[in-house]
């Protein structure tokens, strides 16, 4: 295993203070990945971040239940937007205070959430 990828499985209390830490030591945001899980009553959020150092790699995976709200990390990366909104549109995700939030308009889909698993 190259030890420059991390997986950290974290909790929702742990998130948001995480997510600043990152931010404070200049990690970049490359990616937010959302999967539905257990027949679509929960999802897996993997937001993955890079050093531009030493290209060391850290996905912070957390797990939350498809009601439960997550709070967006625009504050402190502008670029979330895009994948937020992604997650939000496309699986479901309840994510709260998206800076710039296009309220289920990103894409021209006739179904709502349709990557979220129906169970």
């Amino acid at each position: 295993m190259d030890d420059r990828n991390e997986i950290r499985k974290i909790t929702m209390a742990e998130f948001f203070p995480i997510i600043v830490r990152m931010k404070e030591e200049n990690w970049r945001l490359v990616q937010i990945c959302a999967v539905s899980v257990d027949d679509g009553k929960r999802y897996e959020m993997s937001y993955s971040f890079c050093n531009d150092e030493d290209y060391h790699m850290i996905t912070l995976r957390i797990e939350i239940d498809e009601n439960e709200e997550i709070a967006s990390i625009t504050q402190l990366y502008p670029c979330a937007f895009i994948q937020e909104n992604e997650a939000a549109e496309l699986f479901g995700v309840k994510i709260v205070h998206i800076n710039m939030d296009y309220q289920n308009k990103l894409y021209r889909i006739d179904t709502e959430a349709p990557f979220k698993k129906k169970g």
